[in-house]
């Protein structure tokens, strides 16, 4: 039996950090915005769909995200068309993906995973979670986008604290080793769970 465990979190919160550490303890880990990477790059399965639909996002055999936010920015009803498109290439992504899984637990790394429905097709939830100052801090640290780029990200996605409520599992990642020592926890509590099944 495969146990799938949703993670999940907000931005800022050391979610793909928190991945990492499943990964490296033996865990399958499918990460949900790589999928997509994999399904905008040049020989993707949404690059001809999107190709269609919106022509000018097509840049050198790939869909540019950028160019996808500016259609979005003019056009919010875009994003309903493109979710279309994409939801289901990534459901396939993620169905390959456990097919041929080896693990006894798979990690599925999925920013919305509640916004979208996807924890009623989990075992449990994990979510990572960190202060909203340090959130803050680390994302605008990165430097990679603006206060109101964030803000708007945050505008989309569940408030963390009901993230927290309805997870299994809460991950604090106040420090790396903090992060490690609970992974390693879950992973145990899971493991015990399978060998009694």
């Amino acid at each position: 039996m495969t146990f799938k465990l949703g993670l999940t979190g907000s931005i800022g919160m050391g979610k793909s950090t928190t991945a990492k550490m499943f990964e490296t303890m033996g865990c399958d880990v499918w990460d949900a915005d790589a999928a997509v990477h994999r399904l905008y790059s040049k020989g993707g399965a949404a690059v001809d769909p999107m190709g269609k639909a919106f022509p000018s996002a097509i840049i050198e055999g790939a869909v540019s995200r950028d160019v996808l936010r500016e259609i979005i920015g003019a056009d919010p009803s875009a994003l309903k068309t493109i979710e279309k498109m994409v939801h289901p290439l990534v459901g396939e992504d993620r169905a390959a993906f456990t097919a041929q899984s080896k693990s006894d637990i798979i990690v599925f790394d999925i920013p919305l995973l509640f916004e979208t429905g996807g924890d009623a097709r989990m075992d449990a939830v994990a979510c990572v979670s960190i202060d909203e100052d340090t959130q803050r801090a680390r994302v605008m640290e990165r430097g990679t986008m603006s206060e109101a780029q964030f803000e708007q990200i945050l505008a989309k996605q569940m408030p963390i604290a009901e993230k927290r409520e309805r997870s299994d599992y809460v991950i604090e990642t106040t420090s790396i080793g903090h992060a490690r020592i609970q992974v390693s926890a879950i992973i145990g509590v899971i493991k015990s769970g399978l060998k009694n099944a």
